[in-house]
């Protein structure tokens, strides 16, 4: 009699249950817990740009300090959106912040961290213009926290871990990139450029800041002088700023006034530009045929 065999499934560690935020679950992670530190041990953390935001201020660097220190670029899609992942120590996935006593920098942790033993998923249904929040469970075979007799709801767990108020900060953020990802075609390839100036307003805040005070940004935008006062001196302010800023860049949406005057003299310049390049390259073009007739004759 033959046996018919099948591939084990794969083990998952999130369990397939929508949670919402009334939603309660059992988990609670505490020093003493014999699994105390493994789950950074193997890290895959995607920051956002409140959590660089946080760290960077920790150790009162620049957010170019600190990025080049702490992280490490990846691309977010396929159109190479960048974005920055948490750094791990030489020659592991161990958690660059990991001591053995715990998080050496638990009150500014990143949002994935604070998360943790849940996930987040945000989603925007067909026809609507709202997006949802719902929240899964992650069980990881290590990790017995999932055994300790504390239960709450998702919300009383995202309070308790500050989270609520990273996911304040980050939403017009992730609204750009679920936008940028649901219309896809809609908005076409993004240009390096607009690649460039994604990095620089969602990680790079002290040289968005720059940015923003320079003369050329001056005087092709229209900033209220309190609003100016308030995001040269307040990170955060500045941040709710840049994500006008790339919903500008992105998707052409008017949220900062151009000045119009200003505006009109960079559309000439960019046009001069364009067409000195064209005819240039039309000449390049011309002279290498001509070299090409010409070798014929030697």
């Amino acid at each position: 009699m033959s046996e018919e065999i099948r591939d084990p499934k794969p083990f998952t560690p999130i369990e397939p249950v929508q949670l919402g935020g009334g939603d309660t679950f059992q988990f609670r992670c505490r020093k003493g817990i014999p699994c105390f530190n493994q789950c950074c041990q193997n890290i895959d953390i995607m920051l956002t740009p409140y959590d660089v935001l946080r760290l960077k201020r920790r150790f009162d660097l620049s957010s170019r300090e600190w990025i080049d220190r702490d992280t490490r670029d990846f691309q977010m899609d396929g159109h190479g959106t960048p974005g920055l992942k948490l750094g791990t120590k030489a020659g592991s996935n161990e958690c660059i912040y990991l001591t053995p006593e715990g998080c050496s920098v638990y009150e500014d942790r990143p949002a994935a961290c604070r998360y943790y033993a849940l996930g987040q998923l945000t989603m925007r249904q067909k026809g609507s213009a709202q997006e949802e929040d719902s929240y899964f469970l992650v069980k990881e075979e290590h990790c017995l926290g999932h055994f300790e007799a504390q239960t709450q709801t998702v919300d009383e767990y995202r309070r308790g871990q500050g989270v609520d108020v990273y996911d304040d900060a980050n939403r017009e953020w992730r609204r750009i990139l679920l936008k940028k990802r649901s219309a896809g075609p809609a908005i076409g390839k993004p240009s390096p450029k607009s690649m460039e100036l994604f990095f620089l307003a969602s990680y790079d805040v002290d040289g968005f800041r720059a940015f923003v005070a320079s003369t050329g940004f001056q005087e092709l935008f229209e900033i209220e002088p309190d609003l100016l006062a308030k995001i040269m001196s307040d990170d955060e302010a500045l941040l709710a700023f840049a994500m006008r800023f790339l919903k500008q860049v992105l998707f052409g949406e008017i949220t900062i006034p151009l000045k119009q005057e200003a505006a009109k003299r960079r559309h000439e310049e960019y046009r001069r530009r364009s067409e000195t390049i064209e005819r240039d390259a039309a000449e390049r073009r011309a002279r290498d045929q001509d070299a090409m007739y010409d070798s014929i004759d030697d």
